[in-house]
């Protein structure tokens, strides 16, 4: 069985990889021992924009303001659909035991990941690595201490409420400024 471990961007896969022993290059991944590292090129996923909730959204009328979604739905971002794919694959593959997260220790870097494994449909248990330094030593350190990813539900739950807050507050305000002063 194997150790997933879904970093945030190419440079720190490679050196958690390193570390890991994960030398052997494969699609969108390295490989190694019982370790797989991946990345997510940044955001894989992002929510959806209003006319993809809802076609009449794509004309801005004043009527339709303000745009209050029950809930915000998830799109996997086109441009980065291929590692998604990969990494969707990865995540759900048979042999993979367990899931580290490795993105950005921070709000934002919990986001991304939560988004990723949520739109992969994944269900496998997940730890997160958390470390502010690349140095070898910081990273044997952090898989040394891994926590399971519940420590960090307020922190994404903090997160998710501020990405839900600037959609509603940016696309409501975006669509009324420009339809009451004519500004594209």
């Amino acid at each position: 069985m194997r150790t997933l471990v879904v970093a945030e961007k190419p440079s720190v896969a490679r050196d958690i990889a390193r570390v890991l022993g994960a030398r052997e290059r494969a699609e969108g991944c390295l490989q190694g021992g019982d370790w797989t590292v991946t990345w997510a090129l940044g955001h894989l996923v992002a929510q959806c924009e209003p006319e993809e909730i809802d076609p009449r959204y794509k004309r801005w009328r004043a009527q339709d303001l303000p745009i209050l979604p029950e809930r915000i739905p998830l799109k996997v971002i086109r441009k980065t659909a291929a590692q998604f794919r990969v990494v969707k694959r990865l995540m759900n593959d048979a042999q993979t035991a367990r899931i580290v997260c490795a993105t950005d220790a921070g709000r934002e870097g919990e986001l991304i990941f939560r988004y990723i494994y949520e739109m992969a449909g994944c269900t496998r248990p997940v730890q997160r690595l958390w470390i502010s330094s690349m140095t070898d030593e910081a990273i044997r350190e952090g898989f040394a201490s891994l926590r399971p990813s519940q420590a960090y539900d307020a922190l994404y739950a903090s997160a998710a409420c501020r990405a839900q807050a600037d959609w509603l507050v940016g696309m409501n305000l975006s669509r009324a400024f420009t339809l009451r002063y004519g500004v594209p």
